[in-house]
């Protein structure tokens, strides 16, 4: 049975590629042999991707998801797309709307008008018309206008995501190294159900190679539910320090965050927007499709997170009668 990935030529348009998920897509990607295309708004910072593939499999040009006529140039020869572009807070000319929605729609539209054979987009989990946040209102409204344009695409919903590159667990973890505590944001009640960026990348391609995938959609979650101070409590272990957990109030958390939303996008700690998404649960809902479906046995935190925070530990140094020493 003939698939997508099995034939060698193919052409696999990747927008938002030099992302942290993107960058593992694309490994994941060359592997199969067939080319790829990554558009991204900076071209220049997306060249660490070339080593992934073979010599001139993998080509890299600028486009902004916004301007119509740039994606239907990077989908030109295409015969499938992966859109992983997203953001977390607006700023630098990136709005949520214009990237998750306006976006999104471009990239669907310019695929299905081109006939391209599957589409893989990425969204989130939390992408919900009724959230109060804006990241989540636009998540469901770019599914939405993908759904319109090309109602075969796959659409892949991941939890937070973790490994060496993550925003998540080594913002805490370095945080260690200049704060005698770390805040219970809201009290730390808030569950996530961390997910291996690995697993999300394997899950992205097979979703290419297999028919049977068009026109569902899959929550990915990893083995585990954790609450916001659980996760804490285990970087602490894991880096081996000693350090308060200090409830955070949601209302002084907000001040906090509105302190945040006058910095340039990607700078704040905290923002009031991901505030409002921190006061609802990302974990996988009951009866969604998952990793099962795929044939993925996602992988445990455990079994990754202590390599890559090893760098953050508080090391026990030995004299040389092989007492411990401070």
């Amino acid at each position: 049975r003939e698939t997508l990935i099995a034939m060698k030529d193919r052409l696999v348009t990747v927008f938002g590629g030099s992302g942290f998920l993107g960058r593992y897509v694309v490994a994941r990607l060359a592997r199969t042999g067939v080319r790829i295309r990554v558009a991204v708004r900076d071209a220049d910072r997306a060249l660490f991707l070339k080593p992934a593939g073979d010599v001139g499999q993998i080509a890299i040009m600028s486009c902004d998801v916004t301007d119509a006529a740039q994606v239907r140039a990077a989908l030109t020869d295409a015969s499938a797309a992966i859109n992983l572009t997203g953001i977390l807070a607006e700023g630098w000319g990136a709005t949520f709307d214009g990237v998750h929605v306006q976006g999104a729609g471009n990239i669907a539209k310019a695929a299905a008008d081109a006939g391209l054979r599957a589409l893989v987009h990425v969204s989130a989990i939390g992408a919900d018309p009724e959230s109060s946040s804006a990241y989540g209102r636009t998540k469901a409204a770019g599914e939405a206008a993908v759904r319109e344009a090309f109602p075969t695409a796959v659409i892949l919903r991941p939890s937070i995501l973790f490994g060496p590159e993550d925003d998540f667990f080594n913002r805490f973890a370095g945080m260690t190294r200049i704060s005698p505590a770390l805040p219970l944001i809201g009290g730390g009640q808030t569950r996530f159900q961390p997910v291996w960026v690995v697993d999300v990348a394997e899950a992205v391609v097979r979703s290419l190679e297999e028919p049977e995938f068009a026109g569902r959609t899959f929550e990915l979650g990893g083995p585990r539910v954790y609450s916001f101070a659980q996760i804490l409590e285990y970087i602490l272990t894991t880096v081996r320090k000693h350090r308060g957990l200090v409830p955070m109030p949601w209302a002084l958390a907000g001040v906090v965050a509105r302190f945040g939303d006058l910095l340039p996008g990607g700078m704040a700690p905290l923002t009031t927007d991901q505030l409002r998404m921190l006061k609802r649960d990302n974990v996988v809902a009951e009866g969604a499709e998952g990793f099962a479906a795929f044939g993925i046995r996602p992988t445990p935190v455990e079994a990754v997170v202590p390599d890559y925070l090893a760098r953050y530990r508080a090391w026990i140094h030995r004299p040389r009668d092989g007492r411990a020493g401070n």
